[in-house]
């Protein structure tokens, strides 16, 4: 009999944190974050980490786990998420995973393989050099022709997942995208109820908008100066997140702040159009409309009822 495993996903601002904590509270639970920005350490404010007191006690997994400076890759994700399950597992709780990053997420609940390409180093700094020379958006074009499902679903600004998928083609020859797709790919070795939240497109822009601004007010511009005085710069990987890299444009003085705060906006709003495309090809994903209920307790109630059925 397989282990149960909740996932709570659905586009930034949604409101998955609350939810997660109640639903914890509920089932008996621990939650483990599948947010590939709510990894690093330091990043709290632009990353919309949870703060102990919002915790309420529940025990979280997966955050701050590493620096800035360090890579990390959803092999890496996978092995640290699997051991933190198997702990909450071994004390009789429920491992529950919540978070918007859609590939952290299935590198979890399905039958993901991380071997069959191997790396290139020499040819990943080849492209990162050209990425600098020519900009993300050159490398992106690169994969239009030889991968095309690629090249529609990764954006140009995620230079290390459009990096990792020429990796891929050059060592097999085969497009990334062709990976892990087939019947075996949802066999899990969880028994995966997948839960997303959505809400009216326009509502959600307005939270997102809004919850920037709470950002700014909060002190992203001070954490941002923070990171960059510790050493932490534009290039590197943690630094590529919306709400870092637009601060850090400012800051390298290539924009003003005002366009920096509307370049976040803009880049939230579309990455949570690009979540929602992501959920929306999942068979499993249960959508969960927040607009057909009055509030999170009604929410919390279906879903309770759904997941003991």
């Amino acid at each position: 009999m397989k282990d149960k495993l909740l996932v709570l996903a659905g586009p930034t601002a949604v409101g998955k944190t609350e939810l997660s904590i109640k639903l914890a509270k509920a089932l008996n639970g621990e939650i483990v974050s599948t947010d590939s920005m709510q990894i690093y350490k330091y990043m709290d404010i632009g990353s919309a980490k949870v703060t102990e007191e919002e915790m309420h006690g529940i025990k979280h997994h997966m955050l701050d786990i590493i620096e800035p400076s360090q890579k990390f890759t959803v092999s890496d994700y996978k092995e640290l998420a699997e051991k933190a399950i198997e702990d909450i597992l071994s004390r009789k709780k429920l491992p529950i995973l919540a978070g918007g990053t859609g590939l952290y997420i299935n590198s979890v609940t399905c039958n993901m393989d991380f071997t069959e390409a191997d790396s290139d180093e020499k040819y990943r700094k080849e492209l990162e050099r050209l990425a600098e020379e020519k900009g993300n958006e050159y490398l992106h074009n690169l994969l239009k022709d030889i991968d095309p499902i690629s090249y529609k679903e990764i954006h140009y600004n995620n230079r290390k997942r459009v990096i990792r998928a020429l990796e891929v083609y050059k060592l097999t020859g085969k497009p990334f995208s062709s990976f892990n797709v087939g019947e075996e790919f949802y066999n899990s070795k969880y028994d995966v109820k997948y839960y997303v939240l959505t809400m009216d497109r326009a509502k959600l822009y307005e939270r997102i908008n809004k919850r920037v601004d709470i950002m700014m007010s909060e002190g992203l511009l001070e954490e941002c100066i923070k990171l960059k005085n510790i050493g932490y710069n534009s290039s590197m990987q943690s630094m590529q997140g919306i709400g870092y890299k637009e601060i850090f444009y400012f800051l390298e003085n290539k924009i003003s702040l005002e366009e920096a705060v509307e370049l976040i906006k803009k880049g939230t709003r579309n990455y949570a159009k690009r979540q929602l495309t992501w959920f929306r090809r999942d068979p499993r994903a249960i959508f969960i409309n927040k607009d057909l209920f009055d509030n999170d307790d009604e929410i919390l109630e279906y879903i309770l009822n759904d997941f003991k059925a």
